[in-house]
């Protein structure tokens, strides 16, 4: 457990606005990470080593992209237990993405809202920073780095961002996460369709050769879907992934739907849902992806875990790693070490 206990800190930092407090909080990860004050929020990583991708992890709990967009984070965010970290999502051209405020808290659904889309400091800080990072590498950490395409970028011309985002994560990452599905930056979902996809993949997988020959390693490409889909879509999404030879895939990103959360304050803003109500949508696409993909693709889960035994349940349904992002916000610290042994002593 952390030496301070989660239920003291997070009155403070919820009479706070989202997006503030999460500010303050990452501001004071950057600073005191690698420190002797470390100390106040470290725990001992729960020990279930397991091989996914090619890659070996220390566990299957993992950080989802998007608590930290920048980077800055990952020994502080790594000292809580985490088995890997997922930062980003970074895009080629820093950006400030939605105008404010854009982050909500749902407390009695035990979920989020945001619409930030993509707010980061660019590529050429995001790699500055992610080269800073040692403790939780130096531990064999696993880490992601989430790449997306820029607002300003046309829709049609998608695929260069995400080359450009692949160029320049690809020596820095031990997976390289390519997020096709947040609700936040317009029309990027389209990216899912049949044929958008085919293309963006055909481009990725192309580059990714020429990368792992001259750099002589062969880093790993998940790409993160949305739960919003149908059987259908997921079905196709499937066969895609696996005729272009992606490595693994992401299930999933934040829903557009409000039924679970209707009546409730800010349940009617715009953006992903995410927390305890995306938990099931995203659970049955593991489900079906599992069932498409067959026994061996790799697949992260990650949507509404808040306790040991959702994360069992995503395992159950398919995945073999699973992440946590609203979960950490409403649960604190303790969840990353409730969540590995859950996994660890799994039936």
């Amino acid at each position: 457990m952390p030496l301070v206990p989660y239920a003291l800190t997070r009155p403070f930092l919820f009479g706070l606005d989202p997006e503030h407090a999460h500010d303050l909080t990452m501001a004071a990860l950057a600073r005191l990470q690698n420190t002797t004050a470390m100390c106040l929020w470290q725990q001992p990583r729960v020990d279930d080593p397991v091989t996914v991708a090619g890659l070996r992890f220390p566990n299957r709990i993992g950080l989802a992209a998007g608590l930290d967009k920048n980077g800055e984070c990952i020994d502080g965010l790594g000292a809580m237990g985490f088995g890997f970290i997922e930062v980003g999502t970074v895009t080629p051209k820093a950006q400030p993405g939605n105008p404010k405020p854009r982050l909500f808290r749902l407390p009695p659904a035990q979920a989020l809202i945001n619409r930030l889309g993509f707010n980061n400091q660019g590529l050429a800080a995001f790699v500055a920073n992610v080269q800073r990072a040692r403790s939780f590498r130096a531990a064999s950490g696993i880490v992601g780095l989430n790449i997306g395409k820029n607002a300003a970028t046309p829709i049609e011309r998608a695929v260069d961002d995400y080359l450009l985002g692949l160029d320049g994560v690809y020596p820095h990452a031990d997976y390289v996460a390519v997020n096709i599905s947040s609700p936040n930056t317009k029309n990027l979902r389209e990216l899912q369709g049949d044929e958008a996809l085919d293309a963006l993949l055909a481009a990725l997988q192309a580059r990714k050769q020429q990368l792992a020959g001259a750099q002589r390693r062969s880093v790993p490409i998940f790409v993160k879907i949305a739960p919003d889909l149908t059987e259908a879509q997921v079905g196709v999404i499937a066969a895609t992934l696996k005729r272009h030879g992606i490595d693994g895939v992401i299930a999933t990103n934040t829903t557009l739907a409000r039924d679970a959360v209707q009546g409730l304050a800010h349940a009617g803003e715009a953006g992903g849902l995410s927390g305890r109500p995306v938990f099931e949508a995203s659970t049955r696409v593991i489900r079906q992806l599992r069932a498409a993909l067959g026994k061996e693709f790799p697949i992260i889960g990650v949507g509404g875990v808040m306790s040991g035994s959702d994360a069992r349940a995503k395992i159950a349904a398919g995945a073999d790693l699973v992440q946590i992002y609203t979960g950490l916000i409403y649960q604190g610290p303790a969840l990353v070490t409730e969540a590995a042994r859950a996994m660890a002593h799994r039936a």
